[in-house]
């Protein structure tokens, strides 16, 4: 069977639907609680190269285990400075 130009519907087409969306889950925001504010204490020890050791293993260790941590470390001319933080109690 041959189907004429004239026999195809020129306007309005069928009803053809639109395809959907897809629907894009919503993202919520992370929620961050702080319970208190901290507080920060500092400590700063110098050492002159010439004159002393730079800090030992030890010295280290023995500092960190007061609750201290290392956080900088600057160099000088004649030695460095080491800087050290930790929670106010």
């Amino acid at each position: 069977m041959k189907t004429h130009l004239n026999e195809i519907p020129r306007r309005p087409f069928p009803n053809v639907p639109e395809p959907e969306q897809p629907q894009r889950p919503r993202v919520q925001q992370p929620t961050v609680y702080v319970y208190e504010k901290q507080a920060w204490e500092y400590k700063v020890v110098t050492r002159n190269i010439t004159d002393d050791s730079v800090l030992s293993e030890e010295e280290l260790n023995a500092i960190g285990a007061s609750g201290w941590e290392l956080v900088g470390v600057v160099t000088l001319k004649s030695g460095a400075q080491f800087y050290f933080k930790r929670v106010r109690t």
